[in-house]
Formats: C-alpha cells, structure tokens, sequence
C-alpha cells in the first residue's frame, strides 16, 4: 500500500506541476491580447524566457535558498535567507503516502517560481529593452521570489510566526505583482497613454487570445491551488482537495460577476476585460486561504476581489501608472488582499500575524525590484527609445513581426 499511495502522490503532483507550467501560456495569450499587434513576438519571448531562465536559475540556486534544510535549526540567522544548494537532492526516498520525491518536488516548485516572474512581464509591456527583462528576470527568480519562499514554505520567520499563505496568494502573486508594480513606475507610460494627465487608453489587439489566456489560467490553477494539497490519498486528502478545487472555482466566478456588475453600473456597458481580470482577481484572492474557509466565505472573498480589482484599475488611471494588462490591480493588490482575508475568514492566521507577513514580503520585492528597475534606468538600459517604441518591439528588438507588417499598421492603436 506504501508504493500505491506514493506512486498516487506524486504521480499527481506531476500532473498539478504540468497544469501550472501550462499557466504560462495562458499568461502569454492574456499579455499579447491586451497589448499592440507591434509587440506580440517581444511578449512570448519574454514569457519564454520566464520559464526557461527561471528554471535554471531555481536548479542552481533558487531551490537551495527557498528549501535549506535547516528543520533543527529553526531560528539561526541563515534562517532568513537559506544556503543555496545547487541541484536537487539526490536522496531516494522511502515510498510511503505523502513522501514527494525531490525531482517532482522541484519540478512543482520550479513551476511556482516561473508564474512569480512572467506576472511582471504583462505590465512593462511595449517600452521595456528586452536585455534588461532579463536581467529583471534573474534577479527575481534568483533571488526576490526564493527569499520571499524561504520565509514562509521554507520554515522561515514568518512561518515562525504563524503566517499562512496555501498556495501563494502573498508569495507568488503579491510578490511578482510588488515587482510589475516597480517596474511600471520606473519605466513610465507607453507614448500617447496619458495626455495631459487624462487616460487615453491603447486596446488590446486580440481580446479573443486575452478570453482565451484567463480560460486556461483558470485550468492551471486546479494545479496551483489543489496541488499545494502536497498529498492525494487518504479520505482527509481527498477531502482537503476538493474543498480547495471547489472553493477556487467559486471565487473565480464570484470575482468575474462581480467585476462585470461593477463595470456595467459605472460604464453603461458590461466590460469583458474587467471581468476576465475579475476572475483572475477571485483566483489570486482565494489562493491564500482555499484551504481554510467555507464555500460562502470563498464566495464573499472572490466577490470583494472584484471590486478590489476594478477600483484598482481605476486608481492606476489616476495616478498614471501604465499598467497594460491589469497585472498590477489582480496580483499586487488582491493578492495582498488574500494575505488579508487568511486573517479575517475561516479558520486562517492571525490577523496581525498575516500583516506582517504580507507586508514584510511586499516589501522584499519593492525593495530589490525597484532597486533592479532603477539601476538599469540610470544607466540607460531600461527603455528602448522612442522610435523603437513607435514602430514596435517585434521589428526593433527581434527582427520580425507576429503578424505580416500590413496587418500591424492597420491595427496599430498608438
């Protein structure tokens, strides 16, 4: 029974870890859709980029730094940034129900690591030189995301203190949404975006590939939320996973509605990009907690990210903050949001305990990837310049176009 229930257990993770890389291409149509015909190439590539950098560098170093092994040494100072071990552990473990074996363990986690990253990606697009997304791209899976990891899922000292985050509402979404948010403030607006401090916005080029993207975000996340299950067999596992499978679809639905009634009432029209990003905005918000609250309780939560997400995206406007995707109000704010309501529903954290865990890793990330942005915008190697920008990323940075060039002129929006 010991070789069935492990075989089960990990066998099962493989096909969440499979589902969450598979979330990368949702994040890749969403991206290319809300953005100029001009920059799709530059937009796969860099989720690409995502992905593989990303892997490497969580192999090299980024396991080590978020997994240190340290389960005797709870509260010496490596505790706060871990060692960096490069490879995965070589040890076979004996089979038994809920024994990972590291390779698959890795590959779910490498997963993880790779969606931290690529949700920047969406809200730096159109002006970013694609030589400085990569080096964004190092450091956040080398270093911000790991970290942040090894504070909580690593036995850290916000894991000390009772911080509870299931799947990573705060360690994945808020902290890649701290490092999109960053980089949209230090690179400044798309030409044209604002004029006179008026929003004048820029479509999306193919709002059937953004529809299509949130679908299949919306698959990946039965990998993302139930596979934090870690453990598939036994009644109580089985019990556990539904509960989060269940939960995570409610709130994404409660989170598209509500988006989409908010819309209708304060534009005349329903908006279907402000309830595809509704939806996202429910799936961040109950990634935290799916574990620990009621079906009622992911409804309310997934409704309240909603609106969070809408007036969000209203608030960026204001303070002309070019964000072209919305990554900025679904995963900064409703994930911090889902850091949040871990203390307030449920049988979740403390409340002050899940403040300053949200708050100490939002933190982290606008730190470093403010202080990563910044550098490269004072030597000069974060923008492409202006006549880069109008003719589009595609033909400048790569040498090609998505579409045939007549199909980009006539649908360019700038």
């Amino acid at each position: 029974m010991d070789d069935v229930a492990y075989s089960i257990d990990n066998l099962l993770l493989f096909i969440s870890a499979v589902l969450v890389l598979f979330m990368q291409s949702g994040f890749a149509l969403v991206e290319t859709g809300l953005n100029s015909a001009k920059n799709a190439v530059n937009i796969m590539f860099k989720n690409l980029m995502d992905l593989a950098i990303g892997t490497l560098l969580f192999f090299a170093v980024g396991y080590g730094i978020m997994y240190p092994g340290l389960d005797d040494k709870a509260h010496i100072i490596p505790n706060w940034f871990g060692f960096a071990q490069v490879g995965i552990a070589e040890a076979d473990p004996t089979p038994g129900a809920a024994v990972l074996h590291p390779q698959v363990d890795f590959l779910f986690q490498a997963a993880f690591c790779a969606t931290a990253a690529t949700i920047v990606s969406g809200a730096v697009a159109g002006r970013i030189k694609f030589s400085s997304y990569i080096i964004y791209t190092i450091v956040i899976s080398g270093l911000v995301y790991p970290v942040s990891g090894m504070w909580h899922w690593g036995k850290g000292w916000i894991a000390d203190l009772g911080f509870i985050d299931f799947a990573g509402s705060v360690v994945v979404h808020a902290c890649g949404g701290a490092a999109a948010l960053m980089g949209a403030i230090a690179l400044g607006p798309r030409i044209g975006r604002f004029v006179d401090g008026k929003s004048r916005p820029i479509p999306g080029h193919n709002i059937p590939f953004a529809a299509l993207g949130v679908f299949i975000l919306w698959i990946g996340w039965f990998g993302f939320n139930p596979g934090s299950q870690l453990a598939f067999t036994g009644a109580a596992n089985v019990k556990a996973v539904m509960l989060v499978a269940v939960n995570t679809t409610l709130a994404g639905s409660a989170g598209a509605v509500v988006a989409m009634i908010v819309s209708w009432l304060m534009f005349k029209k329903p908006d279907l990009t402000m309830a595809l990003n509704g939806a996202l905005a429910g799936l961040v918000g109950i990634t935290a907690n799916c574990h620990c609250v009621t079906n009622n309780e992911a409804l309310l939560i997934g409704a309240i990210a909603g609106v969070i997400v809408f007036f969000s995206v209203l608030l960026l406007d204001k303070l002309c903050i070019d964000d072209p995707v919305g990554a900025v109000p679904v995963h900064f704010c409703c994930g911090i949001w889902g850091g949040i309501a871990t203390g307030i529903f449920g049988d979740g954290g403390n409340l002050t305990t899940q403040l300053i865990g949200t708050g100490a890793i939002v933190a982290w990330s606008l730190v470093v990837s403010g202080i990563t942005f910044y550098f490269l915008k004072a030597i000069g190697l974060l923008r492409v310049d202006a006549e880069e920008e109008v003719a589009g990323l595609d033909i400048k940075e790569h040498g090609m176009y998505a579409y045939p060039a007549a199909f980009v002129a006539a649908s360019d929006h700038d």
